[in-house]
C-alpha cells in the first residue's frame, strides 16, 4: 500500500506543528523546513483546518497551530481523512467490478483485512508518540538555527 503525497504532506504539517507550538509557523516556514512546495502545502492546510486538525490565525501573531492536542490525533484518523481511495484492489468499489472472478473470489477479503490491519495499527498511534522525543526532530528540521540566526546568534 502506498499513501499519497497529500496525506504525507498532512502529517508533516501535524509533526511540524507538534514540535512548535510557538511561535506559530507560517505555511512558508513548514514549506522551507521540508522542502516541499507551499502551494501544495496551502491546500493542505485548508483542508486540515476544514477538518478541525489546524487552526489558522491571521495578522501579527498569525499562524498555524494544532486544533486538537497531540494526543487527540490519531494517524489511522488522519490517513483516512486525507487518502481520496482505500480501496486496495478495484473490486472494493462496487462501481469499478471489472474482474469476472469477483463474485466468487476470495481476494477481495484477504485484501479488505490487511488494510483493516494497516489501519487499526495507525490507530493505535497519535500525534504525540511521533514527536516524543523532539530534540532531533526539531534539530532536523532547522527552526533552532533559524531563531538562532534571528536572535543575532
Amino acid at each position: 500500500m502506498r499513501l499519497t503525497a497529500y496525506t504525507d504532506f498532512s502529517l508533516r504539517v501535524l509533526i511540524y506543528l507538534a514540535l512548535h507550538p510557538e511561535p506559530r509557523p507560517t505555511i512558508a516556514e513548514i514549506a522551507q523546513a521540508y522542502a516541499i512546495s507551499r502551494n501544495h502545502l496551502m491546500k493542505v492546510v485548508f483542508d486540515l483546518g476544514r477538518d478541525g486538525l489546524v487552526a489558522t490565525a491571521r495578522g501579527k501573531k498569525g499562524g498555524l497551530r494544532l486544533g486538537r492536542p497531540p494526543g487527540d490525533i490519531r494517524l489511522g484518523e488522519v490517513v483516512r481523512r486525507t487518502e481520496p481511495d482505500l480501496a486496495l484492489v478495484p473490486c472494493f468499489s462496487p462501481a469499478r467490478q471489472l474482474c469476472v472472478i469477483t463474485p466468487a473470489c476470495r481476494l477481495r477479503a484477504a485484501m479488505d483485512e490487511a488494510r483493516a490491519a494497516f489501519l487499526d495499527v495507525l490507530d493505535g498511534y497519535t500525534l504525540a508518540d511521533l514527536v516524543a522525543d523532539p530534540d532531533p526532530l526539531i534539530a532536523l528540521l532547522g527552526r533552532a538555527r533559524q531563531a538562532e540566526f534571528a536572535a543575532g546568534g
